[in-house]
């Protein structure tokens, strides 16, 4: 049996958690639950550098589990570029790529995912263009492409790595960021703003094509900061794994601490072949 331990979402900067004790904190929980892998989609920092370096150090604390990491928002915001994105920065780093699981018939592909607007449903996309320009994070996150541009570009990617995974006979978990499913956007009446926010939130477009592979069986992802159980599509299931933000206007997390909050979120399966 292998083991995989999932998280999204945790915002240590945002969140105001000491470094050195946070890795200290998650390191030994890590090793308490011994997980095969360790999967993060995501958001640890609004900083790639400071991302891949937690990523990297929380690797020398965790012994044989192996830790792999793809970027969300927040990470691509400072310390990067989109070529570097687009690169293999190095083994923990797994957009646009794969690794198989040894002894197995399983395959855990990556990518960072993107948005393309659809998702905003009833608004022109070119609003929510003007709106993710000059009022959302992401204005910060240089790239040479439209997001829309963006997005292609993604599934195609996506779609090689699927196309090579029904290859090789290959069961997948496929880990991403943005959301690839819209089962938790919210459309308040009367409320334009939110609803272009819905639309910089993921792509419906990326879950049809994962749930037109019959050997995709997990998705994992974040970015939208919800508590919600896994679900099932087509044969695929859908786990949302984010930690969120605690604010005083923005409670996200299921506890009242981060490290509670975190363990809380963690998602574990049990994977067995055929």
């Amino acid at each position: 049996m292998v083991k995989i331990a999932v998280t999204s979402d945790n915002h240590f900067d945002i969140n105001k958690q000491d470094y050195q004790q946070i890795l200290a904190q998650q390191s030994h929980y890590i090793n308490e639950i011994n997980p095969d892998f360790y999967l993060i989609t995501g958001d640890l920092f609004n900083d790639f550098k400071k991302s891949m370096a937690y990523v990297s150090d929380l690797q020398q604390n965790v012994g044989p589990t192996k830790v792999l990491f793809i970027a969300g928002n927040h990470d691509m915001g400072r310390g990067t570029s989109f070529e570097e994105l687009e690169s293999p920065v190095n083994e923990h780093y797994l957009h646009n790529r794969y690794i198989d699981i040894p002894g197995t018939d399983w395959r855990i592909i990556g990518h960072n995912g993107w948005y393309d607007y659809l998702f905003a449903e009833g608004i022109d996309p070119e609003e929510v263009a003007t709106f993710r320009r000059g009022f959302y994070y992401d204005r910060i996150i240089e790239q040479p492409m439209s997001d829309p541009e963006r997005m292609d570009l993604g599934l195609q990617q996506m779609k090689v790595l699927l196309d090579d995974a029904k290859a090789a006979n290959k069961q997948v978990i496929f880990m991403t960021h943005f959301a690839p499913i819209g089962d938790e956007l919210i459309y308040p009446v009367g409320d334009r703003r939110w609803r272009m926010v819905n639309g910089v939130l993921g792509s419906p477009r990326t879950g049809e094509l994962l749930e037109s592979y019959d050997n995709v069986k997990h998705v994992f992802y974040g970015h939208i900061h919800v508590t919600v159980p896994p679900r099932e599509r087509n044969g695929v299931t859908y786990y949302n794994t984010s930690v969120g933000y605690n604010r005083r206007r923005l409670q996200e997390w299921t506890a009242d601490n981060f490290l509670d909050a975190w363990k809380n979120k963690v998602q574990q399966i049990v994977l067995t072949s055929i």
